[in-house]
């Protein structure tokens, strides 16, 4: 729902439902092409990385991948629902490098220091449009300099066709759209990227509607 402005007025999200949350995680690692996203996540973000910040890490499937090959890098994994929460606690046990916090993204970010990278998948179109751009400024402030932010995410299609293509190709074609997204397409926010500060910024890999979407703070 918009107003005449176009802002997007509808407040809905459905994650703090157990339902819906286990309902994603069912089908989350079989998503198209996910994979091949996260794999450019994988190589932008530098091994020599010190601290991580996930942002909506849901069960912690892109910080455990990063893990990998920085197993010693200290993590903050921050989602604010319950269901959630409990699958990356459960992923990460033992792990002493990694901190899970509840916080929602709807709001700003608490003090949490700064980060080498911060990273985020499939999380951001869940908030406003005009809190996603609020967002990116934060974390441009808590990157340190050289630092980079890779975000995985859903975005809008361009034409309504697309939309229903892409709708087609995930198998949910049969299905209402989940109201607790507000898609924004990769134009505008790769140009709030680099109005807020980020260099070499892009769409660093695309399917359908499916991107990922990077950008760096100067050092």
């Amino acid at each position: 729902m918009t107003n005449d402005e176009g802002r997007i007025t509808n407040p809905t999200n459905l994650w703090t439902s157990a339902y819906h949350a286990l309902s994603y995680l069912e089908r989350s690692d079989n998503l198209p092409h996910r994979t091949e996203g996260e794999a450019v996540v994988l190589e932008e973000v530098p091994q020599t990385v010190k601290r991580i910040l996930d942002l909506g890490t849901g069960n912690g499937r892109l910080l455990a991948l990063l893990k990998i090959d920085r197993p010693h890098v200290e993590s903050i994994a921050i989602d604010f629902s319950p269901t959630m929460l409990d699958a990356a606690k459960q992923r990460f046990a033992g792990d002493e490098t990694v901190k899970i916090k509840a916080h929602n993204l709807d709001h700003p970010l608490p003090e949490l220091g700064k980060f080498d990278a911060i990273v985020s998948s499939f999380a951001i179109h869940h908030l406003t449009h005009e809190r996603k751009r609020s967002l990116y400024a934060e974390v441009f402030n808590f990157l340190e300099p050289g630092g980079i932010f890779c975000n995985l995410e859903h975005v809008a299609s361009p034409t309504p066709e697309l939309h229903e293509h892409f709708r087609a190709c995930m198998g949910i074609a049969d299905k209402p759209d989940d109201p607790s997204n507000k898609l924004l397409d990769v134009e505008t926010q790769l140009k709030w990227l680099r109005e807020i500060g980020y260099t070499d910024v892009d769409c660093y890999w695309k399917w359908l509607e499916l991107a990922l979407l990077i950008g760096k703070k100067s050092i």
